[in-house]
């Protein structure tokens, strides 16, 4: 619901908008969902794709990554996605359906659904809530990223609702309004990536003082992407995420990484070299030496992936955002090598 401008009044507005949301959570996932009850917000889900009515957030994660293991990714910096941001949100018969029960009930005070009734020229059963306008333009409002409310959700609560006609831009003082980069933020925070556990070669317990090759699945890391979009306002904007790194932490000062920086870089498409045959006597392209045995217990291995992030969006616009990562443990047994006495 839009902010009172009268302060008496917004405690009681924010109250009721606290109240109504709990009650009518929605399958919107991030982005998407209605914190003023959403009554005319509900998601269908089909597949990887959410669609939603007015001016909710389509999520298209087709090309997402996929797993059990698969997460999010966390950012490099302290960049979050938007809290909220404002949209088409109701046709003129349903912000009827939704203001009027609200004054009905008198909620928000007798005079304040008064001055409601007489902007929104209520009581004219043709014109009022722009009802001659039905087809040509929708009552925009904010929505909030997140069920949690996230810090900064109340910021586009500076305006009550406003019409806009379909085709036209909002008007130039609003802020917060929906634009392909809100939309390619949205879309980063819904980017899942595969898991990280690497391949490691000896398999089951590598020696110690002896190279242990790492490696990655090249059929698996691969950019990933998802696209959000506001079908009524004809916008959409693209995330992809593209593997650069592969961080290795041995889990432990005793040992030595490959390369010395413990950061192996995406060569051909692939993180690291599989081990085979013949390379015995060669130095991994990434990989760990562990120069002590992890006795009756083993050391956590942290192999962390950096993503890279780049957005495309309508009308030619894009850019980069922040890269992101995503890392996982896993226990190494390491052994003495024994030396057999003849």
């Amino acid at each position: 619901m839009s902010t009172v401008r009268n302060s008496a009044r917004t405690a009681t507005v924010l109250t009721l908008v606290c109240a109504t949301v709990f009650a009518a959570q929605t399958a919107f996932a991030r982005g998407g969902y209605d914190n003023n009850g959403g009554t005319e917000q509900n998601a269908d889900v089909d597949g990887d794709t959410v669609s939603v009515t007015a001016g909710g957030v389509v999520f298209d994660r087709s090309k997402n990554g996929s797993g059990r293991s698969a997460g999010a990714l966390t950012s490099a910096t302290s960049w979050t996605p938007p809290p909220c941001w404002l949209a088409p949100k109701y046709t003129p018969e349903q912000l009827q359906k939704y203001l009027e029960p609200i004054w009905e009930a008198g909620s928000t005070g007798h005079q304040w659904d008064a001055e409601q009734r007489e902007k929104y020229n209520a009581n004219d059963e043709e014109k009022g809530f722009n009802k001659d306008k039905s087809g040509e333009g929708y009552w925009w409002g904010a929505y909030v990223n997140d069920k949690t409310f996230p810090p900064g959700w109340d910021s586009c609560y500076g305006k009550e609702y406003f019409w806009v006609d379909t085709g036209d831009a909002p008007p130039a003082d609003i802020e917060n309004a929906v634009t392909p980069e809100i939309l390619a933020e949205l879309a980063y925070a819904e980017i899942r990536v595969p898991g990280t556990e690497v391949t490691l070669a000896p398999a089951n317990a590598t020696k110690v003082n002896l190279p242990t090759w790492a490696w990655l699945d090249a059929a698996e890391f691969k950019p990933v992407s998802v696209t959000a979009s506001v079908p009524v306002l004809g916008i959409q904007a693209t995330a992809t995420a593209e593997p650069v790194s592969l961080r290795i932490e041995p889990g432990t000062a005793d040992a030595v990484t490959y390369p010395a920086s413990g950061v192996c870089q995406i060569n051909d498409g692939r993180i690291g070299e599989p081990y085979a045959k013949g390379k015995a006597d060669r130095t991994p392209p990434c990989g760990v030496k562990y120069l002590r045995s992890s006795g009756e217990g083993t050391y956590p291995l942290q192999a962390t992936v950096t993503w890279k992030i780049e957005w495309t969006g309508s009308g030619g616009t894009g850019g980069d955002l922040p890269d992101g990562s995503f890392g996982a443990e896993q226990d190494v047994v390491v052994q003495e090598i024994q030396a057999i006495n003849r």
